[in-house]
This record gives C-alpha cells, sequence and structure tokens, in this order.
C-alpha cells in the first residue's frame, strides 16, 4: 500500500479486454511458475499509470528469479506479472486480489496447474495472500505486506507463507504482518518471518537483498533451489509459536 486516495466515478475500471496476466518468461513446458504482484493504494478506482512506479519497483524482483531459474539445469520456469484494472484495493471489493486470482486462472489456462509461488509488495503482498487459497499456489513470499487485522487466513492451510518486512516500515506495520503470521499458523499455514533491518516500506534500502532473498525463497519453495535452514525450520512450526518470526535477512553480497 503506497497510500490514499479517494476513489474515482465510473466502477472498478474493468473492460472485457483486460488480461490480468502478463508473461516476462514462458518456456514450452515450464516445471513450475512465479507470478510477481506490485504495490497500490488503498482506494482508486482508475488503472494504474502508464509510469507506474510501484510496478517499476518489482522489475528487479522478477529478473532476479529469472536468474535463478537458469541456474538449475534441467527445469524450466514461467514468469509473470499480474495486471491491475485500478490502482486500489477498494474495500470490500478487493480489486487486486480478484486480478490475482484472474491472473491464476490465466496461468492455469495455459500451463495446466503447474506448482506457483506469488511474490508480493504491500498491497500486491495482501492479494497473493488472497489468492493463495488456489490449488496450484504452493507458497507466497509477501514482501512488507499489508495486513489488516481482520485479514483472513483460514484459507492457507496447508500452504507456505515467506514474510519479509522492514524494521523501519512506516506504511504497513510490521507489527501486523506478525499477528498475521500467528493467526495464519493456528489456521494451519507453514510460516517464516525475516526481518530486513534498516529498511522501510519502499524495498530501496539493501535492495539488492530483498531482490537476491525473496528469489532464493521463492525458488526454494518450488524445490528449483535450496530453502534456507533457518526458513525451513520456520516453516516446521504449529500452534502459532512466536518463534521464526524475526530471522535476520543476510544474503550476502555479490
Amino acid at each position: 500500500m503506497d497510500g490514499k486516495v479517494a476513489v474515482h466515478s465510473g466502477g472498478g475500471g474493468a473492460t472485457a479486454a483486460h488480461r490480468a496476466l502478463s508473461w516476462r518468461a514462458l518456456p514450452p513446458a515450464p516445471d513450475a511458475a512465479v507470478l510477481v504482484l506490485h504495490g497500490g493504494q488503498e482506494f482508486g478506482a482508475g488503472p494504474p499509470p502508464a509510469v507506474n512506479l510501484p510496478g517499476l519497483r518489482m522489475l528487479p524482483f522478477a529478473k532476479a528469479v529469472e536468474r535463478g531459474a537458469l541456474a538449475v539445469p534441467g527445469r524450466s520456469l514461467a514468469v509473470g506479472t499480474v495486471r491491475y484494472r485500478c490502482r486500489g484495493w477498494n474495500g470490500d471489493r478487493a480489486d487486486a486480489a480478484r486480478d490475482a486470482e484472474a491472473a491464476l486462472a490465466d496461468l492455469v489456462e495455459r500451463l495446466g496447474p503447474v506448482p506457483t509461488v506469488l511474490i508480493g509488495h504491500s498491497m500486491g503482498g495482501r492479494a497473493a495472500l488472497r489468492a493463495a487459497a488456489d490449488p496450484c499456489v504452493r507458497g507466497v513470499v509477501a514482501l512488507a505486506p499489508w495486513c489488516p487485522r481482520d485479514e483472513p487466513t483460514e484459507h492457507l492451510r496447508d500452504r507456505s507463507v515467506l514474510m519479509l518486512h522492514g524494521d523501519r516500515d512506516k506504511v504497513t506495520p510490521p507489527a501486523d504482518t506478525d499477528l498475521f503470521a500467528l493467526r495464519a499458523r493456528d489456521h494451519g499455514a507453514r510460516v517464516a518471518g525475516y526481518r530486513v533491518y534498516g529498511s522501510g516500506h519502499t524495498l530501496l534500502r539493501r535492495a539488492g537483498e530483498w531482490h537476491r532473498g525473496a528469489a532464493a525463497l521463492a525458488l526454494g519453495l518450488l524445490g528449483l533451489g535450496p530453502l534456507p535452514a533457518e526458513a525451513a525450520a520456520a516453516l516446521a512450526l504449529r500452534d502459532g509459536a512466536g518463534d521464526g518470526l524475526h530471522i535476520p535477512l543476510a544474503t550476502g553480497r555479490r
């Protein structure tokens, strides 16, 4: 979530021609897929602007996933981005979540139900978590996600949820992410949480570590790379235990 604006008139801004999924990498028969979801606003029924800074912020994450997948011999990965009809969540309409669900439907129509991980930032993190009930979703990597305290978690049973949050975030409170994580565990999700110390909501401080860390976690959930031992241990915890929710993100430098 990048701010608040008034909802524009004219409904949800949807058109019959809108396609929710845009492919960045589409091999002939991929073994798995990653979809990337950018942030937005609490309210706003108009479409995202042509120069969409939240969308541009997520391009390095998609590129990091693509680079990581190339290092796995004999396996192939499809990578796509979710396109929003509206720049806002818009209350009960939950427009970004509906677009995420439509993108997953597009994915299954094109590829079949391949194992999929969603990477989402802020509003995109909330949309990814909402859409994770889809049977093809193996897990979610949520970056500074917008997690209101009444956000549902029951549908995350048997999903793997990796939550990364900067300790200096002034837009989406890290404490709300922690509470969401505990409730999700109580409902049967596997959850690990990372703290990105010294970083805020825009993901610009320690940007390379955000990019590498999120890509490595997504590929690990898909079995296309090793899942860090600390994440695997946290995912094994149950019953709302608070352990494994403040793992310091330390991916090294390249």
